[in-house]
């Protein structure tokens, strides 16, 4: 497909311009006297079009805006607050392919991935909606007669959710649609290296509230990287930082959350390993190690960075993942056939360069790929050529996270020794094994297994489903968003005793005469 083309009519679609507000607080605000920064598409390189920067009082008004917004929300019935988000989810359903089209536009996705991050979306508004019938306390036995205790939950308040480009939608819903069945309203600042799928997104829920009179319950702020960043975690009126990046910011932004005792959800790096047993289906773990490897370019954090692999079965597993890896299509992602598009820029070109060096020269050895793409279906896009790497435990590179598809492929004998290099990286958010043997999975799942949030048998390390609390352990930060319990966090719990007798016993049989 021309990508040209491509970009206009995605433009067209969905109603954007050459410069386009970044902006949204119940109203969109004028784009004259504002700073911009271009949006460039990786498959070619070239700009796409401009978003507005806010400033600080752009800011202030809008966390103002947002807690405003909050005092009313919090008063709407959970069930009501579940319908707001259904409505934006048939919205997301009628604009799913053009939303789409703006992910594999920005940031490189293939047609069907960039479609199925705004399914997500769907699928999350659609846990969320169920959700708001489900916000349960527990009921508790009081040790006091004629008392009743139990639990209740509140919303939180306004809270910030601060998105990364690899994931420039789902990733925000995951924790915007929760919250907003929570009773929260959200202020977003999405990368800016992904700053129109946010735009495009909000446009879409932005006109939901117009036509049904909702109160604005979520806004946008696209802001220069580190400052917006600073605005929100230093801001006491945002009662929740959800931050997904590196661990290196992580950090930081933890720090800063926890200096005003604010709450934080960090979902940072990861370094997720498959191990490949010689009583595995080989087919099953085959599909599952390329596709963890693949998807996204290898730009995703729960994409698979190792694969560990037992020795007996060792040189034929890899002998079949260069050949899957020989039949790849890289290239525009707008086109049929493509499996692996572009990284998002030349910093991560020289990042993917930097790492297969390193490799080398701690000892690896490069068995398929390692080079960029020197004459790309697009001429300008940022392509590499997906990359196996023999490995060995003492390479300090294993440990550490490229955003790229360059996988290590480690030898093993013996599942404690799988278990042993699974679990020998700083990070822990997803995890594989692939076994058809009983007790090596109950291994890998034991309190001595896998030390990942996630934990997947005979499946991809990517590919979390929505249902389940998504995040992970270690240097990835121990936050939880999207399914399971996770709403717990975008709410406070609130503990209630109710004397409804005609005396008042006191807690430890204390008396008082008077």
């Amino acid at each position: 497909m021309d990508i040209d083309k491509f970009r206009e009519e995605t433009l067209k679609r969905l109603g954007l311009g050459e410069v386009n507000s970044g902006i949204y607080d119940g109203k969109w605000a004028p784009v004259e006297g504002r700073e911009t920064v271009t949006s460039y598409s990786p498959i070619d390189g070239k700009p796409i079009a401009k978003v507005t920067l806010a400033r600080k009082d752009d800011y202030d008004e809008t966390v103002k805006k947002s807690k405003s917004v909050f005092e009313e929300f919090r008063l709407i019935p959970a069930p009501k607050r579940g319908q707001i988000i259904a409505e934006i989810g048939r919205a997301l359903r009628e604009h799913k392919e053009d939303l789409g089209r703006m992910v594999t536009l920005e940031v490189g996705k293939t047609k069907s991935e960039g479609e199925g991050e705004i399914q997500e979306m769907i699928d999350i508004a659609d846990f969320a909606v169920g959700l708001s019938r489900q916000l349960y306390g527990l009921t508790i036995a009081s040790e006091r007669p004629y008392h009743r205790l139990y639990e209740q939950w509140i919303p939180l308040g306004p809270v910030a959710v601060i998105s990364a480009f690899n994931f420039p939608s789902a990733v925000w819903s995951w924790n915007a649609f929760i919250a907003g069945a929570a009773g929260d309203t959200v202020v977003w600042k999405p990368s800016t290296k992904a700053p129109l799928t946010a735009v495009a997104v909000m446009k879409v829920i932005s006109g939901v509230f117009e036509k049904h009179g909702f109160p604005p319950v979520y806004s946008l702020i696209v802001s220069k990287g580190s400052e917006g960043g600073n605005w929100i975690t230093d801001d006491p009126e945002l009662r929740l930082v959800s931050f997904t990046g590196s661990t290196r910011v992580g950090k930081r932004i933890s720090e800063q959350v926890s200096r005003r005792l604010g709450r934080s959800i960090l979902e940072l790096g990861g370094n997720n390993a498959a191990i490949v047993t010689a009583k595995s289906d080989e087919n099953i773990a085959l599909k599952g190690v390329v596709f963890g490897a693949l998807a996204t370019a290898g730009q995703r954090c729960t994409s698979t960075r190792r694969a560990i692999v037992e020795s007996s079965i060792y040189d034929n597993f890899l002998g079949k993942l260069k050949n899957a890896y020989s039949k790849i299509k890289v290239g525009n992602p707008s086109e049929k056939g493509t499996l692996v598009g572009p990284l998002i820029d030349a910093e991560a070109i020289e990042d993917f360069k930097n790492t297969v060096e390193t490799a080398k020269r701690q000892g690896g050895k490069v068995i398929y790929g390692g080079k960029v793409v020197e004459n790309p279906t697009v001429p300008g896009g940022f392509y590499v050529e997906p990359t196996l790497i023999e490995a060995h435990s003492g390479m300090d590179i294993v440990k550490e996270e490229t955003f790229a598809p360059i996988l290590y492929v480690l030898k093993y004998t013996g599942i404690e020794e799988a278990l042993r290099l699974h679990n020998s990286v700083p990070q822990g958010l997803s995890s594989a094994l692939f076994t058809n043997d009983m007790r090596e999975e109950e291994a890998f799942l034991s309190a001595y297994g896998s030390d990942c949030g996630i934990a997947n048998v005979n499946t991809s390390t990517a590919g979390a489903e929505i249902g389940g609390a998504f995040g992970g352990e270690k240097e990835t930060g121990g936050g939880r968003e999207s399914g399971s319990d996770a709403w717990k966090g975008y709410m406070r719990r609130q503990t209630v005793t109710k004397n409804w007798g005609d005396d008042i016993p006191l807690a430890q049989d204390v008396v008082f005469d008077f």
